[in-house]
């Protein structure tokens, strides 16, 4: 069963997917601070049914906003986070979330914007 400590620089690799998630809001013009902090985080283990293998899941709860990061066996990490704030350049929008994904030494990323109800 793999553990926090069996990830090599776990939080050399948690500060990258902090800042990686940070860098996604940047890029649309945006800013959350200094959020998320590596430190905030909370893990658990989870068992993949299917492959049997054991990813660990790190939360961020309690804050302004919720976000998950998940460091799978094989290495990938993926990482989603809240940021809730409107587009600033289409007003009928908002940027519900940035997501980060990939191996820690090249983490690619994209933002989640989703429509305002009508």
């Amino acid at each position: 069963m793999r553990s926090l400590s069996e990830i090599p620089d776990l939080a050399g690799q948690g500060e990258a997917v902090c800042a990686a998630l940070r860098r996604q809001v940047e890029k649309l013009g945006l800013s959350i601070g200094d959020e998320p902090c590596w430190a905030g985080l909370s893990f658990v283990e989870t068992l993949d049914p299917f492959s049997q293998e054991i990813s660990l899941v790190g939360t961020w709860r309690g804050g302004q906003r919720y976000g998950t990061v998940t460091f799978f066996p094989d290495g990938r990490i993926f990482a989603e986070y809240q940021v809730l704030l409107p587009h600033p350049a289409k007003a009928e929008y908002y940027v519900e979330a940035v997501q980060v994904w990939g191996p820690p030494e090249q983490l690619r990323g994209d933002a989640v914007i989703a429509e305002y109800a009508r």
